[in-house]
């Protein structure tokens, strides 16, 4: 004992009692001694015996001393950053009461509170930290930005690029003309310094070289930061192309792991820092908004087919790419789907409320997000979206789950090369975080509530920072498939040159030919395939590229061709260009055995009468 530091006396007897010691003696990191009372009672003849039997005796230097819930709170204000505890036992009416009477309930039942402490938190009491779920994080976080690029990177030329379907740069020159310098808060993108395909290549390469470093644990924090700004100039520039739930959801675990990741420039070990519990919970947080909100608004939006648990009778069928294993689902019997539905509502919107429990009910998230995100990836075409929650879903786990799954060879290094008091995040770093959190706490507060208060009017000051944190797309609302798409319509682009013999355009990725076995491109994104399903539930006016994209077609540009399956017209595009409008349906058992074909279709009638480029007007390009 050192007669200048606080003691804390405890029942050396009671395991419970010795558990949470170690608990909080790791914690107060040696600014406390502790000792049980059964060596230094003696020491102590104006404290009662029976008094270190019923609680812990926190003594101060000067030789004052408490007991009971006050004791503990002591002990615990001696933790950075948790002095607060003491003050509202000591200044909130009530609190001491009623603490103090759920200490009495727990020490009369220690065993039964032993018990409780197992469930909820196993044998390891000790802190929790993330050393290692950090690293696996980030470096799936890497792999999911390496895919990201790359998918998007082998398809700019045909979508965005000065020949593609949608130009970058025409699209930025009109944005200029409408809002001036206005466009620089509304559109950030580092593209106004080049808008031109030459710099979104160069984004490109510069994301796949930071995802390699990520990946290799190189500069993370600056790498993060350089990643996060070029995939916000993409999927600012991008437009409709780039305006999927996954690439913001990228967007906000992108920046807020730039305050997580350690400081360090090379991959060592022993000089990591320490992991902000803050952002941990801000990502988690993520986590939670992600799952539950795609719960929730499948409620909020009063499809009946949600409602009455019969959304899966249609979902394989009708999502945007199915997969072959869809197929096969889809001939499961409606009961079947009907209870999916309520285990993935179960899953949706009980699961993510473990994310804030104790380290071993965080697995009753943990299991039940994974396997759900598992089956999506089985039965549909998500692209990375899959992979980039799982990776969140990690840091559900602390070190002390995932150290078992490690050889013991890897297990013991790892000890030895963590076994240090990790240092603290510089003090900007630290204040950045605390700013980054409270403007996401205060944006994503308020959408939140918006799931269930839809006529909620902000406060002036709130809308301000709300709209000014929207344009960054990294603080954002979450809620896939609110309302089931119960038919498939598909758009089946011909070319002719006589207009009487048509021939099919087909993509490699959406259904087209009847024969067609459906792929697997996740976690690569076919975004003109994706971008076809969306326009297929509107009309060609409602998809203001779509007309460029037959226009590109006409002009036979090789950018967008590559985007495709083949060109049917090889030697010279052809003249006309019409587009059909087809209700598709999986076909059944008997039908696939006898005709071997997924699909079976009906005409519906034109969705784009033929055009040519001598009526360039009848589908309205602007090039």
């Amino acid at each position: 004992m050192n007669a200048g530091k606080p003691l804390l006396i405890y029942d050396g007897d009671c395991n419970f009692c010795k558990r949470w010691v170690g608990r909080w003696k790791s914690l107060t990191e040696g600014r406390i001694d502790y000792s049980p009372s059964q060596k230094v009672a003696s020491q102590f003849p104006q404290i009662p015996p029976e008094r270190f039997q019923a609680s812990v005796i926190f003594v101060e230097p000067g030789g004052l001393f408490f007991s009971g819930a006050e004791a503990v709170f002591r002990t615990l204000s001696y933790v950075p950053g948790k002095k607060w505890i003491l003050w509202v036992y000591r200044k909130v009416p009530g609190f001491a009461a009623v603490s103090e009477g759920f200490y009495r309930l727990v020490a009369r039942r220690r065993r039964f509170f032993s018990k409780l402490t197992t469930w909820f938190w196993g044998n390891h009491l000790e802190p929790s930290t993330y050393y290692l779920s950090r690293w696996l994080f980030l470096r799936l976080l890497g792999l999911t930005y390496l895919i990201a690029f790359i998918s998007f990177w082998t398809q700019m030329d045909g979508l965005v690029g000065d020949n593609g379907i949608w130009p970058a740069a025409a699209y930025l020159k009109n944005i200029r003309a409408q809002l001036g310098p206005e466009r620089f808060r509304i559109f950030p993108t580092l593209l106004w310094l080049y808008p031109h395909s030459g710099f979104l290549s160069a984004l490109c390469g510069a994301g796949v070289l930071g995802s390699i470093l990520l990946v290799m644990g190189i500069f993370q924090v600056p790498v993060l930061f350089m990643l996060w700004a070029a995939y916000l100039s993409i999927v600012v520039a991008g437009g409709d192309f780039m305006s999927f739930q996954w690439d913001i959801l990228l967007l906000e675990t992108g920046l807020l792991s730039a305050f997580f990741a350690p400081a360090q420039l090379l991959p060592r070990l022993a000089e990591e820092t320490r992991p902000s519990p803050l952002i941990l919970w801000l990502l988690r947080w993520l986590l939670f908004r992600l799952v539950f909100s795609s719960g929730a608004v499948k409620l909020a939006s009063g499809d009946e087919t949600w409602r009455h648990l019969t959304a899966l009778n249609w979902h394989f069928e009708t999502q945007p790419l199915p997969v072959a294993l869809a197929w096969y689902a889809h001939q499961l019997p409606h009961r079947l789907h009907k209870i999916s539905t309520g285990i993935m509502f179960a899953i949706e919107l009980a699961a993510p409320f473990f994310i804030f429990s104790p380290r071993r009910l965080r697995l009753l998230a943990f299991f039940p997000v994974v396997f759900l995100m598992l089956l999506i990836m089985l039965t549909g075409n998500y692209c990375f979206f899959n992979v980039l929650t799982v990776a969140l879903c990690l840091l559900l786990l602390d070190d002390a789950a995932l150290k078992p799954f490690l050889p013991k060879k890897w297990a013991a290094r790892w000890d030895a090369q963590t076994g240090g008091a990790a240092r603290l995040p510089a003090r900007g770093m630290r204040a950045a975080a605390l700013g980054m959190a409270a403007l996401a706490l205060v944006v994503t507060g308020v959408e939140m509530a918006g799931l269930f208060t839809r006529s909620m009017r902000l406060p002036a000051g709130l809308h301000r920072v709300y709209s000014a944190a929207a344009p960054f797309r990294s603080i954002n609302s979450y809620g896939l498939f609110a309302v089931m798409t119960t038919a498939r319509r598909e758009i089946i682009l011909e070319g002719s040159d006589d207009a009487k013999t048509w021939k099919a355009y087909e993509f490699r990725w959406k259904p087209g030919e009847l024969g067609g076995r459906p792929g697997t491109a996740a976690p690569y994104q076919p975004r003109l395939d994706w971008q076809m399903w969306f326009a297929a539930l509107g009309r060609p006016q409602d998809n203001p590229w779509f007309a460029n994209f037959a226009f590109r077609l006409l002009e036979g540009s090789p950018e967008v061709l590559g985007l495709l399956k083949y060109n049917p017209f090889p030697q010279a595009p052809p003249r006309y260009l019409r587009a059909q409008f087809y209700d598709y349906h999986f076909t059944g058992w008997e039908e696939k055995r006898k005709t071997g074909n997924w699909w079976r279709r009906d005409l519906l009638g034109p969705y784009l009468p033929p055009v040519s480029l001598q009526r360039r007007e009848d589908v309205g390009v602007s090039n």
